[in-house]
Parts: structure tokens; sequence; C-alpha cells
């Protein structure tokens, strides 16, 4: 039997020690929130697509997370969230308001829907900070690292869960995330990806689980068997002694994942569970698909997996391990289509796209990874996008709206056509909207800021508010060009700015 995970972290740790002693900085590229769409049990129900059509916000903090929840008006409003940076316990607290239920241990997407949380830039860590997500429908949560939460010792967060569903939760998508611990129930921690009371159209993609006691379960007891339609594809598990996942109740789809040095035991198929496991890649485990601890038992049909150095228990009043040569006990349908990958090829191809920073590659079917298609927001036939626009300026008579305002400062006065008035965000970075009652077109905005603040605005994207989409990025204010576009409301959004910017006007052109 393998050490226990506390012990196997050693040599890792040490490994990290050594890359913080010299410095060693990892470059993490930009993504592109829900590239691709969702896969798997995700898109039934109604689909899953989180904040898409919404605003889209930067946050450093986890105060900065939960005051865009609030901020919303109301607890539907779609909201795209993109984090940067380190979230912990000591810059995440409780916010207020109407559209948010939140605390200042975890960072809660509780009592509401339309959320996505992407990582961008330099990449975003949730630091001994779980993620929950209760009573809740329609969340993306993509390109994102949670590590190190605890039940016990301190601080702690969310029961112990990187990432916690409970209560009556609906269409979650988990994609190119990585979930990690260093050690198991003893050293504090509990599980990775866990789901319970009602939690139902879930995907896990593309992730990858280390360094724990406990995977994941679905369902808390072998009472609660409410929850199921659980879709887990290209993930890697490794170094984790058992629940990869723990299943009660319900049904799960394993495809394409690679289970690398599970001590005790891996897919756990009881109470009545079904678990339709295609294609996978064991490796270096034990006890890796069965019914384990319990004489409840759950069923499994099985095609295309390769079983590489797995050792199998016996067979005992509580232990009913599926091999050593496992075959089907059950017929399990599946809803949906999904590309799969040959199991030999499942390594490569994990290793390749699992986990937060790689990305966002994907694969297809053909055992070779692939890149999100590019997207180059601006318009390359605009031969010069710094000259004066002319025309009408359509922001005149207009409507207006944000993220936040800084006192005394309002959303109307970048586009009252007076340069002496101005808008400023409550802190360095916000958003200012211009919308019309009717669909309009817009191939140019001119961003001028007030007096004694030129230069302030550092980098920013141009939003189509109506669908989402980047109509363009870059740095600085002044005039902006992109592809024409027929909307009633666009953004400019601030992702960063060297003080507390100030826009007196926004102006918009049909061209």
């Amino acid at each position: 039997m393998r050490r226990p995970v506390a012990l196997r972290l050693q040599a890792a740790l040490g490994t990290l020690a050594l890359a913080a002693a010299t410095g060693v900085v990892l470059s993490m590229p930009e993504a592109a929130a829900a590239a691709g769409g969702a896969t798997g049990y995700a898109t039934q129900n109604g689909g899953t697509t989180g904040g898409a059509g919404g605003q889209t916000v930067r946050a450093t903090t986890g105060t900065a997370i939960h005051q865009a929840l609030c901020g919303r008006a109301s607890s539907s409003t779609p909201i795209t969230i993109e984090v940067e940076g380190t979230i912990n316990h000591g810059n995440t607290s409780k916010v207020s308001g109407d559209s948010c239920n939140t605390a200042a241990d975890k960072i809660e997407l509780k009592q509401i829907s339309n959320v996505t949380l992407v990582g961008v830039g330099n990449g975003a860590v949730f630091d001994q900070l779980g993620i929950h997500i209760r009573e809740a429908s329609n969340i993306v949560i993509q390109n994102v690292t949670v590590r190190n939460v605890k039940k016990s010792g301190s601080p702690t967060s969310n029961g112990g869960d990187a990432i916690g569903m409970e209560s009556d939760v609906r269409n979650v998508w988990v994609d190119h995330t990585t979930l990690e611990a260093s050690g198991g129930e003893s050293e504090g921690y509990d599980g990775l990806f866990d789901m319970k009371a009602n939690t139902q159209y879930v995907t896990l993609s593309y992730s990858t689980l280390r360094n724990s006691g406990r995977g994941g379960l679905i369902g808390s007891s072998e009472s609660d068997v409410s929850n199921g339609y659980v879709t887990f594809h290209h993930n890697l598990y490794e170094n984790i002694d058992s629940r990869a996942p723990l299943l009660r109740g319900g049904t799960a789809h394993m495809y394409n994942n690679h289970y690398k040095g599970l001590s005790k035991s891996g897919i756990n198929s009881r109470a009545g569970a079904k678990a339709k496991v295609d294609s996978n890649y064991f490796e270096d485990s034990k006890d890796v698909l069965g019914t384990f601890y319990t004489d409840a038992a759950g069923s499994w049909q099985v095609s295309g997996n390769i079983y590489d150095n797995v050792t199998w228990s016996q067979p005992g009043e509580d232990n009913n391990p599926a091999g050593p040569d496992p075959q089907s006990n059950t017929s399990v349908s599946i809803p949906y289509s999904y590309p799969l990958d040959g199991a030999s090829c499942v390594p490569d191809v994990v290793s390749a796209t699992a986990g937060a920073n790689k990305g966002l590659k994907v694969s297809d079917g053909s055992c070779t990874p692939q890149n999100p298609d590019p997207t180059d927001p601006t318009d390359p036939t605009d031969p010069d996008p710094t000259d004066p626009p002319t025309g009408t300026n359509l922001s005149i008579g207009a409507g207006s709206d944000g993220s936040s305002k800084a006192s005394g400062t309002s959303y109307g006065d970048v586009r009252d056509g007076d340069l002496g008035t101005y808008w400023s965000p409550a802190g360095t970075t916000g958003s200012v909207s211009v919308k019309w009652s009717s669909a309009t077109t817009v191939a140019k905005i001119n961003i001028r800021e007030a007096a004694g603040s030129a230069g302030t605005i550092g980098s920013y994207r141009v939003l189509n508010h109506d669908s989402g989409a980047v109509l363009a990025s870059g740095s600085g204010a002044g005039v902006i060009g992109f592809q024409a576009v027929s909307l009633k409301k666009i953004t400019f959004e601030i992702t960063g700015a060297s003080g507390t910017p100030r826009i007196a006007e926004f102006e918009t052109y049909a061209g």
C-alpha cells in the first residue's frame, strides 16, 4: 500500500519551496471565459452559460467578487467576473445587498444564478479559501486554482471543500481548474469537489485534482441520493487516497480521465448509483472501480479503459471491487454527444490540457490537444483608429450606467457634452456604459479623460453588453475603432489604471 498522502507530498512541497526561494515566476496566459461552451451533463436541463451576455468586471480580491455579485440589478442578472491575483481570508469580506448573500470566510455563490468566475491575466488563486455554491444555478467556474482549504486547524473555509455544492444546485460547469490540498482529513482537509443535497447537471472538465485524501463525493450519506447527472472528463486525479469520486445514488459519466496514484480506492459507486466509465486510463492505483466501505451496492458500465499497474482487493461484506477483470453490471444511457479519445492517449492529452493556466486547450477526440479558436476583436480594415471621429455623437441623449461610481460623480456626466464633468469608478477599475432604447449601430468610440487625469487609464476592453462579446481591447484613452455592430448597450471596461480614472465623455459614433 502507498504511503499516506501527507508523506507523499514532501517531495512536491520541496520543489515548491525551491521555486519560491529562487524567485521563479510562472507565466500564465490570458483566458477567454467559457471558451467552447459547456460539455457533458451541464449541457442538459436548459444548458449552462454562466454570465454570458451580461456585464464583465475585473476583481483582484474576494471582497471585489462579492461586490460584483451584490452590485447587480438582481440575483439573476448575468455577470462575468474576471479574477486575477490571490484571493484569501485577508482580502475577502462579507458584502450585503439585495442581489447577493455572501460570507467572510468563503467565496459565496448563494441564492444566485447566471454567474461566471474566470481566471485571467497572471492567474487566479483561491488560497485556503473555498468556493461555495448553494441554492444556485447556471454557474461557470473556469481557469482558477483553489488550494489548501481546511475544515479544521486555521484558517478554515467552506467545510474543507475546495469547491462545494449543496441545496438545490442546478447546472454548474467547472472547467480547466486546479484543485489541490496538502494532505488528508488528519491534516485538516476534506473534499476537492463535493456535491450534496439535490445537486444536479454538473460537469467537471479538463481539471487537475491532486494531493488530497478525498477527491470528492456525490451525496453526503447513503440517504442523500437526490444528486446526480454529473460528467467528469479529461481530468487528472493524482495522489488521491479515495473518492474519485464517491457516488451515492444518481448517475455519473466518467470518460477520458487519467487516474494516477489512487492509494485506497477510486470510483466508488454505491447506494444504487450508476457510473458509465469510458476510455479512462488508470495507473499505479488500487481498487479504481467498485463498491467500497458499504454493503449498499452501486453499479457500473465499462468500456475501453486501460488498467496499468492496478491492484485489487479481495471481495468482502463491505467490499465489491470491479476487478481484476472489470465487467459491466448495468447499462447507462447518455443524452449528449461527446468526442472520445482512445484510452491509450489519455495521459498525454490530459497532461497537455488539464488544469488552470493551460491556455484552455481541449480535445476533439483525435488525441491531439486543440487551442481555443483565436479571436481578434479589433477591425483590421480600420485604416487609423486614432483619426478624430466624424458625424453625430450618439451618446448625447442616450442613457448610461456602470459597475460603480465614486462619490460626487455621475454616469450621466460621460454623455452630457461637458468636459468639466466626469464619472469615476469607486476604485481604480470599473466600467461605464452608454445605452439606447433601440438597437444602434456603433463602429467607433472616443474616451475623453477629464482635465488633470490624462494618461491615468491603463488597460481596457470595449464590450457589446447585449452579447458579452469583446469588440476591442488595448490601453489608454482616445479613439477606439472596431467592426460596426448593432447593439442597445456598449460598455467601456477599465481593467488597469495608474490612479482613479476620470472619464469626461464616452462618445459613440456610427463610423
